[in-house]
């Protein structure tokens, strides 16, 4: 596969940030992109909208589906795979995006936060994935691909944040245990070197700070484009990281990815779970 041009891909989350990014990097092979989220109306803080995002695919030459819903609700999963399915013919590839960040330690996380990372993270990569099997079984080139870490046991990652290490290592775990009873669906986890430019490092990781050390989301979009258009039975059950990825495609010079023009790759951040 070399091209995602008429191919349908169904993200959680994606009115901003690495999922758009992924969904327009896709859009411009003319690719079908369904996007569930939550954001139906603007956040006072944080740009974008299911419908921004969708008219965004549009404008970048893709189709576009907004769905209005929370990966959450296993009903409101069902209805966007029928949805998607309906609008589209079938379901080629899932990118669960989706995720909830909060680095507390364990004495102090919210138990309401901990649920919805819990929830989000590792209940929502698995609903959605579990409803696309139907479709991703009579895909010509099945992807799932999960924006979420390798399974580090260190003792830095085990004990920095317990909650979120959770949250996200069950995304992880969710992808590669359904990749491995469905194995003729590709399913595959991936996860940066460094910080992402998103509004969650901005936010969660250490401000405009951080934002200066990171690459942009486009790193990110690129390597997915790589997974997403590799055939399914060459490339299954892998705990991915973007720049390696990259690297394999022949990709040699990352400073177009720098947030801020000229920032050498060693000053950039290594992002968590990365020792």
């Amino acid at each position: 596969m070399s091209t995602l041009q008429g191919k349908t891909i169904l993200m959680s989350g994606g009115s901003r940030g690495i999922g758009l990014a992924i969904a327009l990097r896709a859009a411009q092979d003319g690719a079908n992109i369904a996007i569930l989220a939550k954001t139906d109306t603007p956040h006072p803080k944080l740009e974008g909208t299911v419908h921004t995002a969708a008219a965004a695919i549009e404008e970048a030459g893709g189709k576009a589906l907004p769905i209005v819903g929370d990966v959450r609700n296993a009903d409101d999963v069902t209805e966007a795979v029928i949805k998607t399915q309906g609008e589209f013919g079938g379901i080629d590839a899932i990118v669960n995006n989706a995720s909830v960040i909060d680095l507390s330690g364990s004495v102090d996380v919210a138990l309401k936060k901990y649920d919805l990372m819990q929830d989000v993270n590792e209940r929502g990569t698995f609903l959605l994935s579990r409803a696309a099997v139907p479709m991703l079984l009579e895909a010509e080139n099945p992807h799932i691909l999960s924006l979420s870490p390798p399974i580090n046991l260190s003792p830095k990652w085990l004990g920095s944040h317990t909650a979120y290490t959770l949250a996200k290592y069950g995304m992880t775990l969710a992808t590669l245990g359904i990749g491995a009873e469905f194995p003729t669906i590709a399913a595959n986890t991936l996860w940066p070197e460094t910080t992402i430019a998103t509004a969650a490092v901005k936010f969660a990781l250490g401000g405009d700070r951080m934002m200066a050390v990171s690459r942009t989301p486009e790193v990110y979009a690129d390597a997915a484009y790589a997974v997403l258009t590799t055939p399914a039975s060459e490339l299954s059950g892998q705990t991915l990281i973007v720049e390696d990825v990259l690297r394999d495609r022949g990709v040699t010079d990352f400073a177009r990815y720098a947030a801020i023009p000229g920032t050498p790759d060693e000053a950039l951040h290594p992002d968590l779970f990365i020792d």
